[in-house]
């Protein structure tokens, strides 16, 4: 769906402005949020500080994760984001420029839905932004926020 909003924590202004270039080119989202740390991610989320007038049941479609990043962390974002009921399924895709397998598993291990590595050429950094964005706001369905289990588990 074009009218889900997409969260992007990232703190490299580059990668920021050509996701946002993407998304805007292909007509992704109707909003993108850019949390540039840990903690402003966590605000956004969690609608605290400067986002407590957000309505917290109003998550995103989908939140572009770096994981290096200034104050707290991706893992720690991604460890408080699947710790919260409200929260647990949001997709969360690992966008970085880490190769390491350390990274991979403890991104996994930590409920990421996807580990993306950041391409340096821009046409396929455009490329990979464009394929994010269509599978996980218009092919992927995601549950709905406050749905319960069947059975009630």
């Amino acid at each position: 769906m074009r009218n889900k909003v997409v969260l992007l924590v990232d703190d490299n202004q580059d990668d920021v402005e050509l996701t946002l270039r993407s998304f805007h080119r292909h007509k992704l989202a109707s909003r993108v949020v850019v949390a540039r740390s840990g903690e402003e991610a966590l605000d956004y989320i969690f609608a605290k500080g400067s986002y407590a007038n957000r309505a917290p049941d109003e998550l995103p479609g989908m939140v572009l994760l770096d994981l290096k990043l200034p104050r707290i962390d991706g893992f720690e974002v991604l460890r408080q984001i699947r710790a919260n009921s409200l929260t647990k399924y949001v997709p969360v895709i690992v966008l970085t420029t880490s190769s390491q397998m350390s990274d991979k598993f403890q991104s996994y291990d930590g409920g990421a839905n996807s580990y993306v590595r950041k391409p340096v050429n821009f046409d396929q950094f455009i490329e990979v932004t464009r394929q994010l964005g269509i599978y996980w706001l218009m092919v992927n369905e995601s549950l709905p926020v406050g749905e319960s289990k069947p059975g009630g588990a």
